[in-house]
Parts: C-alpha cells; sequence; structure tokens
C-alpha cells in the first residue's frame, strides 16, 4: 500500500501509483558514459550465457548433470540481469525515470526470484561435483535425470517462496515520505526507508530469510568443497590434481563473489554504509557476475571449447553440403551422423564426467 502526500504535508488517501528511480547521480557526459559502460557489460553478459544455454542444449556430450545445471545459472544469470538493466538503461537516456507501483513489485518480484535460485543452485552444483569426484561409482545413480530435475524444481520453489514473502512483506507497506527510490531498481532497502510505518517485520523477514539461505547454502557448498579437497589431495597424479584444484578454486571463487556480496547487502543490518556504495556493490552482482559466471563456469572449460569448435564444423560442413551435389551432401551427412552417435555412448559419456577439464 502507498499514499501521496500533499504540498501542505498532509497525507492523502490516494494510493501512490508511481515512483520515481534516481538512479546514478551526474549530468548528461556521465550519464552518456555509464550508459555506454553498462550497455557493454550487459551485451557481454546476455551473449555469453545465450552462448552457453545454446551450446549446452544442441551438443550432445554435454547433455550431462553437470552442464544441465550450468544451462540452467546462465538461464538465471540472463534472467535477473535483464529483470533491471534494460529499464535502467531506459532511464539513463530519458529525463523521466518513472516506474510504476505494479511495476516495481513485479521487478522486485523477480530479481528476488531469479537471485534466491540461483544461491540455492550453487549449493547443489557444488553437491554434484562432490559426488562425481568422491562416489564416481555412485553418480549416475546419484544424479540421475530424475533427480536432477526433482533439485531443480526445489531450487526454483525456494526460490519463489522466499520472493513470494520479500514482496508481500515490502509492498504491504504504506509508502508516504516521497515516491523517489534512491537507486536504479527497486530494492527492499531504499523501499523501507520511504515506509512511513514501523518496519521492523520487514526488516527481521529480510534479513532473517537471506541470512538463512545464504548460510545454508554457504554450509552446503563448504562441506562439499572440503570432501572434494581430501579427495583431491589423496590423488597421486600431479597433473590431475592440478586440473581438478584449478577448476574447483573457479568455482570456489565465483560463489565467494555472489554470497559476499548477497551477505553484505542483505544479511546484515547496516553494511552498507550509504546507498552510493549500495549502488556500486548492486551492480557487482547483478551484471559483473552475470558477465563472468560464463567465463568462469564454462568458457574455460575445455569440453565447452569442444563443443563450440564441433559446431563451427558442424554449420560449415553444412554451408559445403547446401553448395555440393545432393548425393556428396546425402553422403557428408550420413557421416557426420556416425560420428555423432559415439557422443551419448554410455561408457564416454560416465568417464568424461567425473571431473572438469579446464584448459
Amino acid at each position: 500500500m502507498a499514499m501521496s502526500p500533499h504540498r501542505n504535508g498532509s497525507l492523502s488517501v490516494m494510493p501512490l501509483q508511481e515512483f520515481v528511480l534516481d538512479g546514478f547521480q551526474g549530468g548528461l557526459q556521465t550519464q552518456a558514459l555509464l550508459f555506454a559502460l553498462f550497455l557493454a557489460l550487459y551485451l557481454v553478459a546476455v551473449m555469453g550465457n545465450l552462448t552457453m544455454m545454446v551450446v549446452i542444449t544442441l551438443d550432445a556430450r554435454l547433455h550431462s548433470p553437470m552442464y544441465f545445471f550450468l544451462k540452467n545459472l546462465s538461464f538465471l544469470d540472463l534472467g535477473y540481469s535483464s529483470v533491471i538493466y534494460p529499464k535502467m538503461l531506459t532511464d539513463l537516456l530519458s529525463s523521466s525515470k518513472v516506474i510504476t507501483l505494479g511495476g516495481c513489485a513485479t521487478q522486485f518480484f523477480f530479481l528476488s526470484l531469479f537471485l534466491t535460485t540461483e544461491g540455492f543452485l550453487l549449493a547443489v552444483m557444488a553437491y554434484d561435483r562432490f559426488v562425481a569426484i568422491c562416489s564416481p561409482l555412485r553418480y549416475p545413480i546419484s544424479m540421475c535425470p530424475s533427480v536432477c530435475a526433482r533439485l531443480m524444481l526445489g531450487c526454483y520453489c525456494g526460490g519463489c517462496l522466499n520472493s513470494i514473502l520479500q514482496t508481500s512483506f515490502t509492498f504491504s507497506l504504506p509508502f508516504c515520505s516521497s515516491n523517489h527510490i534512491d537507486h536504479f531498481f527497486c530494492d527492499v532497502p531504499p523501499l523501507l526507508r520511504l515506509a512511513c510505518a514501523d518496519t521492523i517485520i520487514s526488516e527481521l523477514v529480510m534479513f532473517g530469510l537471506c541470512g538463512l539461505i545464504i548460510v545454508g547454502t554457504t554450509l552446503v557448498v563448504l562441506t562439499s568443497y572440503g570432501y572434494i579437497t581430501v579427495t583431491i589431495l589423496r590423488i597421486h597424479s600431479g597433473g590431475g590434481r592440478h586440473k581438478l584444484f584449478s577448476t574447483c578454486g573457479s568455482h570456489m571463487t565465483a560463489v565467494s563473489l555472489f554470497y559476499g556480496t548477497l551477505f553484505v547487502m542483505y544479511a546484515q543490518p547496516g553494511a552498507v554504509a550509504s546507498m552510493e556504495q549500495g549502488k556500486v556493490v548492486s551492480v557487482f552482482y547483478t551484471l559483473v557476475i552475470p558477465m563472468l559466471n560464463p567465463l568462469i563456469y564454462s568458457l574455460r572449460n575445455k569440453e565447452v571449447k569442444d563443443a563450440l569448435w564441433r559446431l563451427g564444423q558442424k554449420h560449415t560442413a553444412t554451408e559445403t553440403g547446401c553448395s555440393n551435389t545432393g548425393q556428396e551432401g546425402s553422403g557428408r551427412g550420413t557421416g557426420f551422423g556416425l560420428r555423432n552417435s559415439s557422443f551419448i555412448h554410455p561408457a564416454h559419456f560416465f568417464s568424461s564426467k567425473l571431473s572438469f577439464n579446464p584448459s
């Protein structure tokens, strides 16, 4: 619920229908520079995550639990960055930065949904690597397609539940001090500053839920990688240890960046000294991390590079086949199909998914 103030300072019973996103301060030159910077980062994030989703979908060798989760991670990264930045980029070029009350609630709901789901997904991905490396013989059973689907569904259900609670508690408050949100998107901390009622319950709900989710999923990640580290140290091959440590180190870096910024923003009161500092932290976890994740998780992976090369070769072969006679094209197509049949051989599938293969 929201109420708009009269010019004399009294409160009107007419509900407030819109907010103004103040965004970043600065003149036209600063706004143009920010537009160019954020547009470039957003396009890189979109292209990187879309590429990962397409490659994993089209290449049969990547149809495994690890890449199933990575594809969903790319979808979530693409989702929560796209919830914010198209609107934010439009506002940078416009003098009117208005967002309706319903639009604000919708933006916050989907942002919370995607972020919370990703937090749960990172814990599931750590568990997947724990089973693959520490219990490889049980891996095909423990992480069969039905189990992976249920785990993914659980992540989305947990994210949806948290999003419903956060949105309900936040937008049930009366907003009457101002309709200007000191941020570039609708988020809980700046919205609570506009409330003219006691916000202690909303704050407790936010800090309690976010703290529980972040601490719980972090413990799962740390426990999984603790067992993985012990298992890796038992490997006699120095090259094998180096490959696994390199990959796990990259994953832990990405996980630390994600959970660390969310903990600073949402899981401890007063952690962000000012809204300007909060905006910088928000850019990091809503744009920089989605841009880096395809590089950290996937594009550095040799299997993904090989899949990109195979798709390029297939595209080239298709174009070449179209330019030749139908008989030659048919022969080439049959040969390519026979080579692809080895992609899904169970022995190859099982052996290739026990560990990562970073370049």
